[in-house]
């Protein structure tokens, strides 16, 4: 198959990607800690060296597996190069009391390490406050496997899910983690509003899409679009 052929295909499988089942959490898993290797912000939370790898599956595999896979709006291409990880309208972004959270703790030492867990537990609480109170779809996390960036993949499904938002008329929200991807998320109709990031954090956005935006149509699959990592 030839390079074109390949992207087309891929770009078509983007295009209609299946819900993702708990069975597909371990791949989606390592698909997520792949791609966010090197965003800033996990760049900054995570702890360096050769753990840091295993950390993030591990955290990925916890959000799949409890936090966005059962509500059904996890989202993969059939050949699992992308995935988008929604939660629905009314599903609160975090665990709700300290009972919840505590559970949790050894497995945030071992994405963040002793030394940057406070980084950790600042971003989470920096999110967690500044999250809309408004009904809205709520895009956590978009993943492109990283040997295939850069082919519109991740333009392509981001399109293809937020058509669940538009079919019932709600706005979505994200938090933009890593610059060289505003465009892309302003090609879909996204508007930045400001930065949440606590103190000595690199910059998350907080993007918000209206609910008017779904009748606008974004160009998709655009290799030329100059995207970083979509």
């Amino acid at each position: 198959m030839t390079a074109a052929a390949d992207r087309a295909e891929r770009l078509r499988a983007a295009a209609a990607p299946r819900r993702a089942q708990a069975r597909d959490c371990a791949a989606l898993a390592r698909l997520y800690a792949a791609a966010f290797a090197s965003d800033p912000v996990f760049d900054w939370i995570s702890r360096p060296g050769r753990k840091r790898a295993e950390g993030l599956e591990r955290f990925f595999s916890w959000l799949l597996d409890a936090r966005a896979i059962p509500y059904g709006e996890v989202w993969m291409s059939e050949d699992g190069a992308v995935a988008t990880a929604w939660l629905p309208p009314d599903v609160p972004a975090a665990s709700a009391t300290i009972r919840d959270q505590l559970p949790l703790l050894p497995m945030f030492l071992r994405l963040c390490g002793v030394p940057r867990i406070l980084r950790g537990a600042a971003m989470a609480d920096a999110m967690e406050r500044h999250h809309p109170a408004q009904r809205h779809y709520y895009l956590a996390f978009i993943a492109v496997a990283p040997r295939l960036q850069g082919m519109g993949l991740g333009s392509t499904i981001l399109a293809a899910t937020l058509s669940r938002a538009d079919s019932v008329g709600l706005p979505a929200y994200l938090e933009n983690s890593n610059p060289r991807n505003t465009r892309l998320y302003e090609r879909h109709g996204f508007v930045a509003r400001r930065n949440i990031a606590p103190h000595g954090a690199p910059p998350v956005i907080a993007m918000w899409r209206s609910s008017e935006t779904g009748n606008r149509k974004p160009e998709i699959g655009n290799p030329n679009s100059g995207v970083a990592g979509f």
